[in-house]
Parts: C-alpha cells; sequence; structure tokens
C-alpha cells in the first residue's frame, strides 16, 4: 500500500492478472467456446439447409447481395457454416474454421448495421425463416462469438484428431518409452 492507503500495484494485482492472462489463454477456455460456438452455427444451419428458398429471400431484403448472387449463396453458405461448425465440435482444423466464421460473422454484422443505418426494418434471417428483427441485441450477439472465436483461433490446442487420431493416442499410450528399455 502507498500513502492513503492506495495500492501502488504490488502482488495483487499480478495476481489477478496471471489468473486472468491464464484463463484467457487457457486451452481448456477455448475448447469449451470451440463447442458453444460449433454448435450454435449446426444449429443455425440446420434450420437454412432444408429452406435455401426461404434463406435466399432472406438474403435478397438485406438489399445488398447481388440478385445472381442470392441463390448461389443461399445453396452454399450454410454448408459451409455447416462443415466448420462440425469441425470446430470435433476439433478439425478449428483454426481456418474460426476464421472462416469470424469472417462470415464480420459481414453479418456489417450487412446488419448497413440496413440498421437505412432503416430497414427486415428479420436476420439467422435461425428459421421467421428469424427475428435486426438490431443492437444482434451486433452484440455476433460481436460475443467473435470474441469466442478470436480466443479459440489463438488458443486452441486440444484435439484429439491432430494427435492421429484416436489410434494415434493409443498408440501414444501403450507404445514402450526410451527409459524403460
Amino acid at each position: 500500500m502507498g500513502k492513503d492507503g492506495i495500492s501502488a500495484g504490488g502482488e495483487g494485482e499480478k495476481v489477478s492478472r496471471g489468473i486472468a492472462g491464464r484463463l484467457v489463454r487457457s486451452k481448456y477456455l477455448a475448447l469449451l467456446l470451440r463447442l458453444c460456438v460449433g454448435y450454435f452455427f449446426l444449429y443455425a444451419s440446420m434450420s437454412k439447409i432444408p429452406y435455401p428458398a426461404q434463406f435466399a429471400e432472406a438474403t435478397a431484403n438485406y438489399r445488398i447481395v447481388p440478385y445472381w448472387l442470392v441463390n448461389f449463396g443461399a445453396v452454399i453458405l450454410p454448408w459451409a457454416e455447416f462443415v466448420c461448425a462440425l469441425f470446430l465440435v470435433i476439433g478439425l482444423m478449428s483454426r481456418a474454421c474460426s476464421l472462416l466464421l469470424g469472417l462470415l460473422i464480420v459481414m453479418f454484422n456489417t450487412m446488419i448495421l448497413i440496413n440498421m443505418y437505412w432503416g430497414i426494418p427486415i428479420t436476420c434471417g439467422c435461425y428459421d425463416t421467421i428469424g427475428e428483427p435486426i438490431g443492437w441485441k444482434k451486433i452484440a450477439e455476433n460481436a460475443v462469438m467473435l470474441v469466442a472465436l478470436i480466443q479459440v483461433y489463438f488458443f486452441d490446442r486440444l484435439s484429439i484428431l491432430g494427435q492421429g487420431g484416436l489410434t494415434g493416442l493409443a498408440k501414444a499410450r501403450y507404445a514402450p518409452s526410451a527409459a524403460s528399455q
């Protein structure tokens, strides 16, 4: 404690920064966030894949995407979301998938912000054909997911498939070590 009982940034702040820093850099937090965002995008894509015409209509309502690209995007985008989300859940290529999904979120937020500025009362088209109206709640939700994806991109290090799959783990567990020979 310094003069007047004010902390001078001693050990207490170092400990709290250390704990917070370890939490943010935690591979277990990255796993939790990877699973949450993965399941979220799985749900979102599964509601769009069976109904590409409704998703194309929701996309066209934004009045940003060129008309010739709307149908193509309505077919490809949900499948890209599905594959990336599935890969996030199983831990395969999580950095590439988190980067792609993060770019999609930035694109979605940009489209929402433009339409909010124009004052167009549309639904987001995120989950169902009905959807929820665009607004600051959707922007905040997407921003939280973007922060989660950034954490996954930088700190996800738990991957069963990246270690040779389940058979690679079994081989590593039962392989004789150099010390025992």
